[in-house]
C-alpha cells in the first residue's frame, strides 16, 4: 500500500492516489482515496474507514429530527415544569436549545467537511491536540455506554403503568437489554429502519401532544374550560428551589438553574448525525440538511411543547408532583384526565416507551462507534477496531453493549445509589462533550482561516459562526460550574462527587495521554485538511431532483 511521504511540511494539498488492492478500504462499492500527507501528523492507512454507507436519506433525516427523543422531553418536561415554573422552564429550554443548536452547527461543519469514522474526537486530535481527542473520545464513551441502561430502565419503569408487580421487573428489563443489543449488532441497516419507525412514532406523539393540548386549553375538551394562561397567574410564572426563602428573587433565579441539567438532558443525542457520518450514504448532503432542520425541531418540539405543557398544568399540581416514572407524570395526561379524556393516557405511555427503547438503542450505537474510532487510531486497544466483511465493528458494539446491562442494578435496592451516579454521570459529563466540540470547531475554523480555504464553498457551513460556538462554550462552562450549586445548601460528600466528578475525569483523560504520549498542540499552519478525508465525489452522488408530486412531498419531509 501506497506510504504517506516524509516531507517536512505541506505547503500546497498533496496528489492523490487510488488504493486498489486487497487491504484497501470500502465503502459499499466506492475505494476510499488515500492521500499523500506529512508523517508528523500521526495518521497512517489504519485511519481508512472499513464501515461501509447503510444509512438512506430518510433514516438520517428522521433521525435528526426525533432520533434522540426521549424520556428527558416527554417525562422530564413535568419535572423542569415543578422545578422552576412555566416561564423557568421555558427560559431553561431555550438558553439549552441555543447552546445544543449551537454546537451542532459546529460539529455540523466539521461531520460534513470530514465524514469519517471517529467523528469529533478524531477531529479534536486532528486539529486540536491528540491528547484533547482522546480525552474527548473517552468522555463520550462511557457517558453514552451509560446512558443506554438509564434509557433501558425508564422503559422498564413504564411498563408498570400496565403491570405494577415488581418481581416481573427483571425478565422486563432483561427482554428490552437483549432487543437492544440485537439491533445494533444485526447491522447499520437495520438500526437505521429500526430508529427511522421510532422517530415516526415520536413525532407523531409530540404532535398529538401538542394539538391535544392546544384544543384542551382552549376550552376544546370534554369538559369544555378554557384554562388560556391561568396557570401563569396563578400560582405564578416563576417558582423557587426553597433554598433561600427569605430572597424571594434569588430563590426564583436558584429554581431555573436547578433545572439546567433535566432540560440539557432532554436535548442529549442530538450529534448522533455527525457519529453516523461515516455510515451514511450521500453524507455531505444529508448532514447539512439535517442540522437547518434541527433548528425546527428545536423550535416547535422544544420550545413549543414546554410553553404548551406550562399553560395546561400548574407547577404545584400534587399529580406532578408525584415521581412514577410512567406517563401518568406527564402534565398532558394530566391535564387530559382532569378534562375527561380517558383514552389516550395508555396510548401515550406506550409512544413514550418506544422513545425510551430508541434513545438506548441510539446511545449504543454512538457508544460503540466511538470506541471503533479510538481504537482505529490508536487510542483504544486494537481488536476493538475489528470490523465484519459487511462493515459492521462487531466488537466494539459487543464491549458496548456489556454497559447495558448495568440496567439490572436499577432492581436491587442496594444498587440504587451507584445507578444515581451512573444517571449523574451521564447527563452531565454531555457538559464536557460539547464543550469539547465547541473547542474544536473554534481551532478547525482558525486553521481553515490560516490555511485559505473558503468555507462558503463547503457542502453545509453556518453563518453563525465562530459566534455560535462561543456562545457555547460561555454557556456550557457555566453549566458545568452551577450545576450542582445545590450540593452548598447542604453538603454532602456524595453529592458533591457525582455532581462534579467529571471535571477531574475530563482532566485526568487529558493529562495521561499528554504525559503519556507527548503530545504536543498543532498550530494552525500544521493543521491536517487533508490526509484520509474523501472527496465529494466519492461520498455524494448527483442528487435527482424528483419529477412527481409523491417524490416531492418526500423530499420535503425526508
Amino acid at each position: 500500500m501506497e506510504q504517506y511521504d516524509n516531507s517536512p511540511a505541506f505547503d500546497e494539498k498533496p496528489d492523490t492516489g487510488r488504493q486498489d488492492d486487497d487491504s484497501s478500504a470500502e465503502k459499499g462499492e466506492v475505494d476510499v482515496l488515500v492521500v499523500q500527507a506529512d508523517a508528523q501528523h500521526h495518521f497512517d492507512v489504519k485511519d481508512l474507514d472499513r464501515v461501509q454507507r447503510r444509512l438512506k436519506q430518510r433514516h438520517v433525516q428522521m433521525i435528526a429530527i426525533a432520533g434522540t427523543m426521549g424520556t428527558g422531553l416527554f417525562l422530564g418536561s413535568g419535572h423542569v415544569l415543578r422545578g422552576a415554573g412555566p416561564l423557568g422552564a421555558l427560559i431553561a429550554y431555550a438558553l439549552v436549545g441555543t447552546v445544543a443548536y449551537g454546537t451542532l452547527c459546529s460539529l455540523g461543519e466539521m461531520a460534513s467537511f470530514a465524514p469519517i469514522s471517529g467523528s469529533f474526537p478524531h477531529y479534536a486530535a486532528r486539529w486540536v491536540d491528540p491528547a484533547f481527542g482522546f480525552a474527548l473520545g473517552w468522555n463520550y464513551f462511557y457517558t453514552s455506554a451509560i446512558s443506554a441502561p438509564v434509557e433501558i430502565t425508564a422503559a422498564g419503569i413504564l411498563l408498570t403503568y400496565w403491570d405494577a408487580n415488581i418481581k416481573h421487573q427483571a425478565g422486563y428489563i432483561t427482554a428490552i437489554t437483549f432487543c437492544v443489543c440485537a439491533i445494533n449488532i444485526f447491522g447499520v441497516r437495520w438500526f437505521g429502519e429500526a430508529e427511522f419507525m421510532f422517530a415516526m412514532i415520536k413525532i407523531s406523539l409530540i404532535t398529538l401532544l401538542i394539538l391535544a393540548g392546544l384544543i384542551i386549553d382552549l376550552g376544546g375538551g370534554p369538559d369544555h374550560e378554557r384554562i388560556g394562561f391561568r396557570y401563569w397567574k396563578n400560582p405564578g410564572t416563576l417558582t423557587g428551589a426553597g433554598l433561600e426563602p427569605k430572597h424571594p428573587h434569588l430563590d426564583k433565579f436558584l429554581g431555573v438553574l436547578s433545572v439546567i441539567v433535566q432540560a440539557a438532558f432532554s436535548f442529549g443525542g442530538m450529534e448522533l448525525i455527525a457519529v453516523a457520518a461515516s455510515e451514511t450514504e450521500n453524507p455531505r448532503r444529508n448532514i447539512g440538511k439535517a442540522v437547518r432542520r434541527v433548528f425546527w425541531r428545536i423550535l416547535i418540539f422544544y420550545i413549543l411543547g414546554i410553553i404548551i405543557t406550562g399553560m395546561l398544568v400548574p407547577y404545584n399540581d400534587p399529580a406532578l408532583l408525584a415521581d412514577t416514572g410512567t406517563a401518568a407524570q406527564s402534565p398532558y395526561v394530566i391535564a387530559m384526565q382532569r378534562a375527561g379524556i380517558s383514552v389516550l393516557p395508555s396510548y401515550i405511555n406506550a409512544c413514550i416507551f418506544t422513545s425510551a427503547f430508541s434513545a438506548a438503542n441510539t446511545s449504543l450505537f454512538s457508544a460503540s462507534r466511538i470506541l471503533y474510532g479510538l481504537a482505529l487510531r490508536g487510542q483504544a486497544p486494537k481488536f476493538l477496531a475489528h470490523c465484519t466483511k459487511k462493515g459492521l465493528p462487531l466488537v466494539s458494539i459487543l464491549v458496548s453493549g456489556c454497559f447495558t446491562w448495568l440496567s439490572l442494578m436499577s432492581i436491587s435496592a442496594g444498587a440504587d445509589t451507584v445507578f444515581t451516579w451512573l444517571v449523574n454521570l451521564s447527563t452531565t459529563g454531555s457538559f464536557f462533550s460539547w464543550g469539547a466540540m465547541n473547542v474544536t470547531y473554534l481551532r478547525f475554523y482558525k486553521g481553515l482561516h490560516v490555511q485559505g480555504f473558503d468555507r462558503s464553498k463547503f457542502a453545509y457551513w453556518s453563518r453563525l459562526q465562530p459566534f455560535a460556538a462561543w456562545w457555547a462554550i460561555f454557556w456550557l462552562s457555566f453549566f458545568i460550574l452551577v450545576n450542582g450549586f445545590e450540593v452548598f445548601w447542604g453538603f454532602t460528600a456524595t453529592a458533591f462527587f457525582t455532581d462534579y466528578v467529571n471535571i477531574p475525569i475530563f482532566l485526568g483523560l487529558y493529562a495521561f495521554w499528554k504525559i503519556f504520549k507527548r503530545t504536543k498542540a498543532w498550530k494552525a499552519n500544521q493543521m491536517d485538511f487533508v490526509t484520509a478525508i474523501p472527496s465529494l465525489e466519492e461520498t455524494d452522488v448527483p442528487e435527482v431532483l424528483p419529477a412527481t408530486l409523491l417524490g416531492k412531498i418526500t423530499a420535503i419531509l425526508f
